[in-house]
């Protein structure tokens, strides 16, 4: 009976731990950090912090294409944070571990992409100009 309310406490602790890394994640990159507590809308914020549109939401709720875009926006997250594939296979594979890293290390948000000129460029490149 100790033994099991040592790990619910423990699992609980853990579960809170992982909330404040998601959190200052959020807030790193600009945005609320309750908005990581809030099922779905938080997917949508971090689509947000990846430079990804918010249409994207529709797409991980298709069976099989929803791994691609899943990762493909963790890709970006860790891009948008100055990290490389490598920190994207680690979020992917040991998120327990490199979420908090990402909160709480000296990462610093960079703006979508890494590369807040890129992501301009990508922006102004799907427009129409009406001038040419």
């Amino acid at each position: 009976m100790i033994f099991l309310l040592f790990l619910i406490l423990f699992a609980f602790a853990f579960v809170i731990f992982l909330i404040a890394s998601q959190w200052k994640v959020f807030e790193k990159a600009g945005q609320p950090g309750w908005a990581c507590i809030v099922p779905i809308y938080n997917t949508y914020v971090l689509l947000k912090i990846a430079g990804k549109p918010g249409w994207w939401l529709l797409l991980l709720f298709v069976p099989f294409v929803n791994i691609v875009f899943a990762i493909w926006t963790v890709n970006m997250i860790s891009k948008s944070f100055g990290k490389d594939e490598g920190f994207t296979a680690g979020l992917i594979l040991l998120g327990f571990v490199f979420w908090p890293i990402l909160g709480f290390g000296s990462a610093q948000y960079l703006g979508p992409y890494g590369d807040p000129e890129e992501f301009a460029a990508r922006q102004n490149a799907s427009r129409f100009d009406f001038e040419h």
